[in-house]
């Protein structure tokens, strides 16, 4: 370890911080970093200033000034040089780079919220004493953009199940305000690892909107699903038809439950009505679904006629789900992912409220969920796999012990 010289140094800050409290952080920041700097300088080399040593790697060459922007304001620091057959940058100072880029990516989110360069610059004028320039908040802008662009159009795998939806934000278009659709695509892989495959923006949502997005997808190399979650919008149905022909549909037991309130003929009825629909969705098994299903259409055959019917024509659209392994079911049945991924998009969206076009609307929403669908794939497992597996074996040993009572038969 190299020999220590620099108390003088805690002294000038004591110092500062008593004659100017809070107003001297700058200066504090600057005496400290610089001493950081010097220390890691004297334990890359092996040797302090002027000290003699067997294990000396190299020479301190001086210093080289440099001014960086930081949260206390903008501060000019001495970073140390060194010569001989040794390479140094400080880690320090690196580490300080790396928290002001993520400081420039908070500017273009800010920008990309709708709030104007003057505000922001105001804002971080205030509060860090940095002034940011429009040049400046364009280009960390388009660093972001850059970023989430390869993460939109990143390659894709085999994932088993696909949950599909879309949510409404406000835009501004031709001097007009207008919902867009936000797609959102959620994937669930071979290792019941669930992951955020897709995000775009339109004004509609479209049949082809949706079947733009829904080919993206496989472009980019989507193959494998068993199954699909969403609701029953007529846009989307005509892709997913198009595209994912002969795949598996769950309908959203939890849109079928709203849907069917359209239906109820008295108020008081609104609940016995839930209540019925819910004992069907939780039947242990598929049989049990459709004989409890048959029984509530008799049920209101009379007192709700439009109902009887409407539950007999969608609610086995409900119902697809009894197909997958019981511990798979609950996590497939709704499209509720998705509904918290929209709660959450909302809490962040609403300081917006108006998005100035639909490129700062798929930027932000793009930020937010890559944020999400990382935590998400670096988390825990969103379906036990295994079950899977069983489930088809299962199925396997069944369809070959029919076979062989026939064949004895």
């Amino acid at each position: 370890m190299a020999h220590r010289q620099h108390g003088n140094a805690f002294d000038d800050v004591m110092e500062l911080l008593i004659e100017n409290g809070f107003d001297g952080m700058a200066d504090v920041l600057r005496i400290l970093l610089n001493e950081a700097m010097k220390i890691e300088r004297e334990d890359v080399l092996a040797a302090g200033a002027y000290q003699r040593t067997p294990d000396r790697k190299g020479y301190a060459n001086g210093y080289k000034p440099k001014t960086v922007d930081t949260r206390v304001g903008r501060i000019a620091v001495d970073v140390p040089q060194v010569r001989g057959n040794v390479e140094f940058y400080p880690s320090a100072l690196e580490k300080g780079c790396r928290s002001e880029r993520a400081l420039k990516v908070a500017i273009a989110e800010m920008y990309v919220k709708g709030i104007s360069t003057r505000r922001v610059t105001s804002v971080l004028e205030k509060m860090c004493g940095l002034d940011v320039s429009s040049t400046q908040v364009s280009r960390a802008a388009k660093i972001l953009d850059e970023e989430l662009n390869n993460w939109r159009n990143r390659p894709l795998g085999e994932y088993l199940y696909l949950i599909l939806d879309a949510h409404y934000e406000k835009v501004r278009k031709n001097g007009y305000v207008q919902s867009c659709a936000v797609f959102t695509a959620i994937g669930v892989n071979t290792d019941g690892k669930r992951e955020i495959l897709g995000v775009s923006v339109s004004l509609s949502e479209a049949e082809v909107h949706w079947r733009d997005f829904l080919r993206s997808l496989l472009d980019r190399g989507l193959h494998g699903v068993r199954l699909i979650s969403s609701d029953a919008h007529s846009g989307l149905q005509a892709a997913r038809q198009s595209l994912f022909n002969g795949v598996a549909w769950q309908r959203c037991q939890f849109h079928l439950q709203r849907n069917a309130q359209a239906y109820v003929p008295k108020k008081a009825m609104q609940k016995q009505v839930s209540d019925d629909i819910a004992d069907i969705f939780a039947a242990p098994s598929g049989e049990l679904a459709q004989i409890r299903l048959k029984y509530y259409v008799e049920k209101y055959a009379v007192s709700a006629p439009k109902l009887s019917e409407w539950i007999e024509e969608n609610l086995p659209e409900g119902l697809t789900v009894f197909e997958l392994p019981a511990k798979h079911r609950k996590r497939l049945r709704t499209t509720n992912p998705l509904e918290r991924l929209h709660e959450e998009l909302n809490r962040r969206t609403r300081v917006a409220r108006l998005f100035p076009n639909e490129a700062s609307l798929l930027r932000l929403v793009s930020a937010i969920e890559m944020e999400i669908s990382e935590d998400w794939v670096a988390g825990k497992r969103y379906l036990n796999m295994k079950a899977e597996m069983e489930n088809e074996n299962e199925s396997a040993n069944s369809k070959e012990k029919r076979i062989y009572r026939k064949n004895v038969a």
